[in-house]
């Protein structure tokens, strides 16, 4: 005779319930997963399962959204990403040259070191390189309230990140932009991903997922003019993007979702609103029984 009520299904295995965990935490919204994990420990009821999902799903969530953690000596703070990655708990941050050790369950940074060497790039790339991060704090500082931005040499990439989490609504903007010399072409190349995320959860639960790439170039000048062209670059880009979407949301009343009702009912005829007149259910009533007649 079994233990079970007949109409539970069987039970799922600690492995099934670490995948169930992962899952969840590596697509919690944007700032949210501390939130998340949370609940998900509660229902799992399991922290073994727990633990070892979360030590795989932490680290991809966090490089994945950018995370931006304060550095313990307030030197500034690291950007959790792939392109900084020296290891899986230390990450680069090519500001102060210093190589950030965090804990990514707690989402901190417990200490730094120096970078070193073979860890930095070469003084004439570093000219370049600080330039650039120069150029772009300033555009970060006047567009992003909370925004940080880093600025990486060995592949010439450079990306910023901006969370906000106020009043049950929450959101990101994380632009991802590699920049290519090319030497023999006189030439800067670049390509940009863009990745907006909005997360509205009062009285419901309202997620926006956008990403947009873009591509641009311009001539390779000095490194304090090639700066300033880079930077003015994707200034123009993100803003251009930012201005398309307000452009749709602010229309979603009257193109998006008025495109989701019916355009005709069952009838395939449109209903007669200048002369509902027509239309009487005592009419019609009187005519079906004979009334009047």
């Amino acid at each position: 005779m079994a233990d079970r009520d007949e109409g539970e299904g069987p039970e799922i295995s600690g492995e099934q319930k670490k995948e169930i965990a992962k899952w969840l935490l590596t697509n919690a919204p944007a700032g949210e997963i501390q939130y998340v994990a949370k609940d998900v420990r509660s229902v799992l009821m399991d922290d073994v399962a727990y633990e070892a999902a979360a030590a795989v799903a932490f680290p991809i969530y966090n490089k994945a959204h950018l995370l931006s953690l304060a550095m313990p000596d307030r030197s500034g703070d690291v950007i959790i990403s792939k392109f900084g990655e020296i290891d899986s708990e230390s990450f680069l941050d090519p500001r102060t040259a210093q190589v950030a050790i965090v804990d990514h369950v707690k989402q901190i940074c417990t200490k730094v070191r120096p970078a070193t060497d073979e860890e930095l790039p070469c003084s004439y790339i570093e000219e370049f390189r600080a330039l650039l991060d120069a150029e772009l704090c300033k555009y970060v500082d006047e567009t992003y309230s909370k925004g940080t931005c880093a600025v990486y040499c060995t592949k010439g990439k450079t990306w910023k990140d901006q969370e906000q989490f106020s009043n049950l609504r929450n959101g990101s903007w994380r632009s991802i932009w590699i920049v290519e010399f090319k030497d023999d072409l006189q030439v800067v190349e670049l390509k940009g991903k863009l990745q907006v995320g909005a997360h509205y959860f009062e009285e419901g639960n309202v997620q926006l997922d956008s990403t947009n790439e873009c591509k641009d170039s311009t001539m390779v000048q000095s490194p304090d003019d090639s700066a300033i062209s880079i930077a003015n670059i994707i200034r123009h880009h993100e803003t251009e993007y930012m201005a398309s979407l307000e452009g749709s949301y602010f229309n979603l009343p009257d193109t998006t979702f008025k495109d989701l009702r019916r355009k005709l009912p069952v009838t395939r005829t449109l209903f007669p609103w200048h002369s509902t007149s027509q239309f009487s259910l005592t009419r019609e009533i009187s005519k079906e029984l004979g009334i009047g007649k």
